[in-house]
C-alpha cells in the first residue's frame, strides 16, 4: 500500500506541476508553488523530487505519453495511406494549436534551455521519443503508398516538428498573421515535395550464352 501511495503522490505533484508550469512559466515556478498546488508540503514534494530539475524530467516524461497518445490517434486506421498521412498532419499541428498544458510547458523549457543546460538533456529525450513515434508511422504509410523519403526518416520527422513548433510560436505572439489552414497546407505541401515515388527495380539482364 505503501508503494502504491508513493506512485498516487507522485502522479499528483506531475500533475500539478504541469499546471503551474504551463500557467507561469519555469523562471517563475518554484517546488513552493507546486507543493501549494498538490496540497503537500514542500518537504513531501522534496521527497519525491530532490531537485526542481528532476521534477521537470518526470513532467517531460509525462508531456512525452500526451504527444504518444495523439501521435497515434492521428495515424487512423485506414485502407487508404494518403487519409493516414493527412490525418497524422493534420493531428499533430491541431495538438500543438490547443495549446494544452503539455504544448505551453515544452514551449516554455525550450526557450529557458537557452541560458539553463540542465534543460536540454531532459528535452533532447523529449524530441528524441517524439521523433521516433512519428518516424515509425510515416515510413510505413509511406512505404504502403510506394514512397520513400528523399531524405534521412529520422531528419524528416526532425524537419517536421521544428516546423510546426516554429509556426506555433509566431501563431501565438501573431495570431492574425497564421491561420490553422494555412499551416495544414503548407505542411502537405512540403510532406509531397519530400518523397519521391520507389523506381521499379529493372529485370536482370538475360546472360549472354
Amino acid at each position: 500500500m505503501r508503494y502504491k501511495k508513493s506512485e498516487i503522490s507522485v502522479a499528483h505533484i506531475v500533475e500539478a506541476a504541469m499546471r503551474v508550469l504551463a500557467r507561469q512559466g519555469y523562471a517563475h515556478s518554484s517546488l513552493m508553488d507546486i507543493a501549494n498546488e498538490v496540497g503537500m508540503s514542500k518537504g513531501a514534494v522534496h521527497y519525491h523530487f530532490p531537485t526542481k530539475e528532476a521534477l521537470i524530467t518526470q513532467v517531460l516524461e509525462t508531456a512525452c505519453e500526451a504527444v504518444a497518445e495523439r501521435t497515434r490517434k492521428g495515424w487512423t486506421e485506414s485502407e487508404n495511406p494518403l487519409a493516414s498521412l493527412r490525418s497524422a498532419i493534420h493531428e499533430l499541428w491541431h495538438f500543438r494549436a490547443e495549446l494544452s498544458d503539455e504544448v505551453k510547458v515544452v514551449a516554455d523549457l525550450q526557450a529557458q534551455s537557452l541560458h539553463d543546460d540542465k534543460l536540454r538533456e531532459p528535452l533532447a529525450t523529449y524530441f528524441r521519443f517524439a521523433s521516433v513515434q512519428v518516424e515509425e508511422h510515416l515510413r510505413n504509410n509511406a512505404e504502403a503508398l510506394g514512397l520513400r523519403s528523399k531524405i534521412d526518416y529520422k531528419f524528416l520527422t526532425r524537419i517536421l516538428h521544428a516546423l510546426m513548433d516554429g509556426l506555433l510560436l509566431q501563431k501565438i505572439v501573431d495570431p492574425e498573421a497564421i491561420s490553422d489552414e494555412q499551416v495544414i497546407h503548407a505542411l502537405e505541401i512540403l510532406a509531397a515535395a519530400l518523397f519521391e515515388f520507389k523506381q521499379a527495380e529493372q529485370p536482370a539482364a538475360p546472360i549472354s550464352p
